[in-house]
């Protein structure tokens, strides 16, 4: 995708704020010099059983984008691929599901757009607000700042490990009440660099900023914290593919000093849904754990202790 994008042409528009040229969380339009909109669009497949918490997790998951921007979500449209076949109970549940966490979030879906599809795929096209002088975005870390980290990490593998038959429940209910939690929590106005940890994994994403803010992230593994059997499972080899595409693109970005246990390596590559925030600021961050530091751009953009 981004060879793709590299090669469209560019429209000059000095309303945009931010569009794709970073591989930022979303975009982000002037209106008014008081007003910005944040726009983004997510959907997958499903990653539970349950229909209601799979659409309540594609909600969070889309909601995400915009909290990543420092923006407030406001209205949101659902995106449906389903069978025109399929269950209609279910169907329904999905929806709600979704619409709980778009109440929780106090953002009003006001529409969609659906498609018959035999393999089911949900999510939002959502938009939300910001002062355009209070946008947080991926380019904007700091050299001295402190890196924070909202969530634990393990949701890819765990759901491998469900697929497979070897998660245990307690583990996948833990997993899922991660993927539930909304990216919401206040930011504080020392918050430089913003970004969601989702599909790419923490050192993918966490190479995006700092290819953007052309620093170097020094992250410390043993800072981490890890979902309940994330290691475990790690070990046994539940490993998802996008973990492997993740290490292919990413590891030539990553500096890793030597005695790094292998299952840890596994889960910072780990896709994540609904991940946690990763964030670069001046001071300590509400409901956020301190996991390294940015420092000037070294020979890598990823130093990893």
């Amino acid at each position: 995708m981004d060879q793709v994008l590299s090669s469209l042409p560019r429209v000059p528009n000095d309303r945009v704020l931010i569009g794709f040229e970073t591989s930022d969380d979303a975009g982000v339009y002037k209106l008014t010099p008081e007003c910005a909109l944040v726009q983004t669009v997510d959907f997958f497949t499903p990653i539970v059983d349950d229909p209601f918490t799979f659409g309540a997790i594609a909600a969070v998951n889309s909601l995400s984008d915009v909290y990543a921007m420092g923006g407030k979500p406001l209205s949101a449209l659902s995106i449906l691929c389903y069978p025109a076949k399929g269950d209609l109970d279910d169907l329904r549940e999905i929806l709600k599901g979704g619409a709980s966490k778009m109440a929780e979030a106090e953002c009003a879906v006001i529409g969609g757009h659906s498609v018959n599809d035999d393999e089911i795929k949900f999510g939002y096209a959502v938009t939300g607000a910001v002062h355009p002088d209070r946008v947080k975005a991926n380019s904007g870390a700091l050299v001295g700042d402190t890196l924070f980290f909202t969530k634990a990490l393990g949701t890819g593998i765990i759901s491998t490990a469900l697929k497979r038959g070897m998660a245990d429940p307690a583990h996948v209910e833990a997993s899922i009440a991660s993927m539930l939690t909304l990216n919401n929590q206040p930011l504080g106005d020392q918050v430089h660099g913003l970004t969601d940890v989702t599909g790419f994994g923490l050192l993918g994403h966490a190479r995006e900023m700092a290819v953007a803010s052309n620093v170097t992230l020094e992250i410390d593994s043993g800072a981490l914290r890890f979902l309940p059997g994330a290691l475990d499972y790690a070990r046994q080899g539940a490993l998802p593919g996008g973990l492997h595409n993740n290490r292919d693109f990413v590891s030539c970005a990553v500096a890793a000093a030597p005695g790094i246990a292998t299952e840890v390596e596994h889960l910072l590559y780990d896709p994540q849904t609904a991940g946690g925030l990763l964030i670069s600021a001046a001071e300590p961050v509400p409901g956020a754990y301190s996991i390294g530091r940015v420092i000037e751009r070294q020979d890598k953009p990823i130093h990893l202790l």
